[in-house]
C-alpha cells in the first residue's frame, strides 16, 4: 500500500521534548465533549480486529472509543515492523501488521482498545503528542479510581527511531516513551497512532487488565462526561469483512517489511 502524506503514521514515541509529565490526576481536562462507547463483547482474529478499527475510522462522525478481546493469542506489530521479528511466533500466535505504528505487543489477556476522532471533531486539530498525553491522563485518572497507583514517563527514551517515525525495538511494553503509562516500575500502557484525512486513529494496549474489569467504563467517562453506547452496524462489518479478507489477513500485507 502507498503511503500518501496525509496518511504517514504520526510517531507516539515522539522525539518532541515538552518536559516531564505531570501526574496530577484530579486535574485531567475531558478530551472530548461527547464520546460513543462500543464495549465489543465478541473475541474476533488479529486480522478483522485490526479491520474493525479501519472500518470504524471511515465511518464515525463522533469520537468512538472500541474495547475488544481477540478469539486466540494474538501478537500485533507496527506498520513499519520486520516480519523476520515476529515468524518465530506464528506457531503459537495470530500474527498481524497493524495500520499504526509501534513495536511488538501480545494481546489475549490485555485490555485493548481503538480510539477514532473524526477530522470534524475540535480533538483531531491537536498533535499528535498532546492526544496520545491527554488520553494516557485519562487512562491513569481511571486506575486511580480503582485504587492503582501509575505515573506517566516524562521523557522519551528506551526506543530507535527510523527516519520514518517507526520503532525498531522488539517489545513495545519493554520500552516506554514519553506520556506511557507505568506502574511499579513497569510500563502497563502504550499506543500508535495513524492520522488520515477522514480522523485519527489511536490503538493501545493495557496490559494486565481484561474487559470484564470496570477500568473501560471509567477509562471511558475520563475521556468524555456525555458516554453513549453505540454498536457497530452490519455495513460497517461488512466493510471490516473485507478489509480482513484483502488487506490485514493477506500473507503481502503480513510480510510487506
Amino acid at each position: 500500500m502507498a503511503v500518501i502524506p496525509s496518511e504517514v503514521e504520526e510517531s507516539l514515541d515522539t522525539s518532541e521534548r515538552a518536559g516531564d509529565v505531570s501526574t496530577s490526576l484530579d486535574m485531567t481536562e475531558r478530551l472530548f465533549a461527547a464520546l460513543s462507547v462500543y464495549n465489543d463483547i465478541t473475541p474476533h482474529l488479529a486480522a478483522m480486529n485490526m479491520a474493525i478499527d479501519e472500518a470504524v475510522l471511515e465511518t464515525a462522525v463522533v469520537p468512538t472509543i472500541r474495547f475488544y478481546r481477540w478469539g486466540s493469542p494474538a501478537l500485533s506489530f507496527g506498520y513499519f515492523g520486520k516480519f523476520s521479528d515476529v515468524a518465530i511466533y506464528a506457531a503459537e500466535r495470530d500474527l498481524v501488521r497493524r495500520w499504526t505504528g509501534g513495536g511488538i505487543v501480545f494481546h489475549g489477556d490485555d485490555l485493548t482498545y481503538s480510539i477514532v476522532i473524526p477530522a470534524s471533531d475540535p480533538a483531531f486539530s491537536e498533535s499528535a503528542t498532546l492526544i496520545y498525553e491527554k488520553v494516557h491522563r485519562a487512562l491513569a485518572e481511571a486506575l486511580c479510581g480503582i485504587g492503582r497507583r501509575t505515573e506517566l514517563v516524562g521523557s522519551a527514551r528506551c526506543a530507535d527511531r527510523t527516519p520514518q517515525g517507526g520503532v525498531l525495538t522488539n517489545n513495545c511494553f519493554a520500552n516506554p516513551v514519553r506520556a506511557d503509562v507505568m506502574m511499579d516500575g513497569q510500563k502497563i500502557a502504550g499506543a500508535a497512532q495513524r492520522r488520515t484525512q477522514r480522523g485519527l486513529l489511536q490503538q493501545g494496549s493495557i496490559q494486565g487488565f481484561a474487559m470484564n474489569t470496570d477500568l473501560a467504563q471509567k477509562f471511558a467517562q475520563a475521556l468524555s462526561a456525555d458516554c453513549n453506547e453505540f454498536e457497530v452496524n452490519e455495513k460497517i462489518f461488512q466493510r471490516a469483512g473485507g478489509l480482513a479478507q484483502q488487506k490485514y489477513g493477506t500473507a503481502s500485507w503480513l510480510k510487506k517489511r
